[in-house]
């Protein structure tokens, strides 16, 4: 699906030093990362760089592709939680069904619905390069089946129910 943006939300679609997530319909939104095969320094920096720019634009989750970078690795703090960096992360286990709303940092100002696992358990590799198994309900799970997802070349308007999707101001949240 082609994703038209409305004029009064353009504006949020810059890129650039001030603005650095990635934005649709760039590329690298849409290839799936490639495996992290030797974690070193780099990816920590990498880690802590996206936290910063998450945190920076008021998201609760972010990809490396949403920076540019086609590699597995992605940050989650979902609301109030302590943001952590996972490498490889893989989804072994889900449950349930839930529907929600999303929105994306790649996508700002589109809103919809989308069904995702309740319940899910996730291996990956944490930030200080220990391999972990994660378990996850509520938002958590949420958000790391959206990041994960962006690893793939999935946004969460190919998974949004028909007619759901709708246009809002990302800080009009902020005055209710």
């Amino acid at each position: 699906m082609e994703i038209v943006v409305p004029e009064e939300f353009r504006h949020l679609y810059a890129h650039g030093p001030e603005m650095p997530v990635v934005k649709i319909p760039d590329p690298v939104l849409r290839r799936k990362a490639a495996e992290v095969v030797k974690y070193g320094k780099k990816q920590r920096l990498l880690i802590e760089d996206m936290i910063r720019i998450m945190k920076k634009s008021e998201g609760i989750g972010l990809a490396a592709p949403q920076v540019g970078l086609s590699t597995r690795i992605v940050v989650v703090a979902p609301h109030g939680v302590k943001a952590v960096g996972f490498i490889n992360p893989v989804i072994v286990k889900s449950e349930g069904e839930v529907l929600g709303e999303e929105g994306c940092l790649s996508i700002p100002a589109l809103y919809g619905q989308v069904k995702r696992a309740e319940y899910i358990e996730v291996d990956a590799i944490d930030q200080r390069g220990r391999e972990v198994t994660l378990e996850l309900e509520g938002i958590h799970a949420r958000v790391m089946q959206h990041e994960i997802d962006h690893l793939d070349g999935v946004l969460f308007t190919d998974r949004a129910e028909l007619g759901s999707l709708y246009w809002r101001d990302p800080h009009a949240y902020d005055e209710e």
